[in-house]
């Protein structure tokens, strides 16, 4: 995390503990620059959990957070505590495995998380990526929804690696190294196209290739995990 990222995350959390006080449970970094593989014009992806969330709240928030820089990066997820320990287990596991803590303890505030729960992630993930993908073929023939599914892939890619070993690797190059052959190919051609300015002739070029072994992927999770 770099020194002017770390100072704006104590200005973010300062921020916040003045809005709401001892109701803050807990905050929390997610996304790239939660991995420090942030880019100029990544967003800045929080998680704040109060001890309970109404629209009153989300408007006191906004305007706590009107005067920071960087404002317009802000995104993220905000919810009260019993929503979230209410939460699709599914949903959970790759929230709490993508959540650095900046203040307090994401685990306690969170139900029990089994292997189950991981395998319906990767159904989930797996599921969708498929419905979508076929549908772009047909249909909407989108290189931008295209490397959308390959961006939701790594989520289940990630899941899938945990499955297999127990370990949960958050940075995309690290995981790329622990990948078998099919899915590394996945991760490069996203990992590509994340970084190239020509994003979009990436995904444009190979629309059909692309498509088809993100397709054929995803049928394969399914089958392999679905129940």
């Amino acid at each position: 995390m770099s020194t002017s990222l770390s100072e704006w995350l104590d200005e973010y959390v300062g921020c916040v503990r003045r809005c709401f006080g001892d109701r803050v449970l807990f905050v929390g970094l997610q996304g790239s620059h939660g991995r420090g593989e942030a880019g100029k014009d990544s967003d800045i992806d929080l998680v704040l959990i109060l001890d309970h969330a109404s629209a009153d709240d989300l408007c006191a928030y906004d305007a706590a957070i009107s005067d920071l820089p960087q404002r317009e990066k802000i995104c993220g997820f905000i919810s009260g505590r019993d929503e979230l320990r209410c939460w699709s287990k599914a949903d959970l596991f790759q929230f709490y495995h993508d959540t650095t803590p900046l203040l307090g303890d994401l685990a306690p505030l969170l139900p029990a998380i089994s292997a189950e729960d991981v395998r319906q992630a990767i159904v989930f993930g797996a599921c969708t990526i498929y419905h979508l993908c076929g549908h772009n073929i047909v249909h909407e023939k989108s290189p931008d929804i295209l490397q959308g599914l390959y961006k939701s892939a790594v989520f289940v890619m990630q899941a899938l690696h945990f499955q297999r070993t127990g370990r949960y690797l958050n940075a995309h190059r690290e995981l790329l190294l622990a990948l078998p052959a099919d899915e590394r190919m996945l991760l490069t051609t996203y990992l590509q196209g994340k970084s190239a300015d020509n994003a979009a002739a990436i995904f444009s070029e190979d629309f059909a290739t692309l498509s088809s072994a993100l397709f054929a992927w995803s049928g394969q999770v399914i089958r392999g995990y679905g129940s």
